[in-house]
């Protein structure tokens, strides 16, 4: 999967990193490595499922979507 992501470097240092696809998901790191270290970690957990955002109920089915 290929994202865009957009940094801007902080005012305090270091730089600031956000996916515009994903609303919310935002990181920041020292360096511009660092950034995209954690903006990857932050986009992997924002993509990871969390069984409590599924309600089961007869007849329905969870599947995954490899993209």
């Amino acid at each position: 999967m290929n994202l865009k992501v957009v940094l801007e470097p902080s005012d305090e240092g270091g730089y600031t990193v956000y996916v515009p696809s994903l609303p919310g998901c935002i990181s920041e790191g020292d360096t511009l490595d660092d950034a995209l270290k954690n903006i990857r970690e932050a986009v992997e957990l924002y993509l990871e499922p969390v069984e409590d955002d599924w309600m089961l109920r007869e007849g329905v089915e969870v599947r995954e979507l490899v993209v």
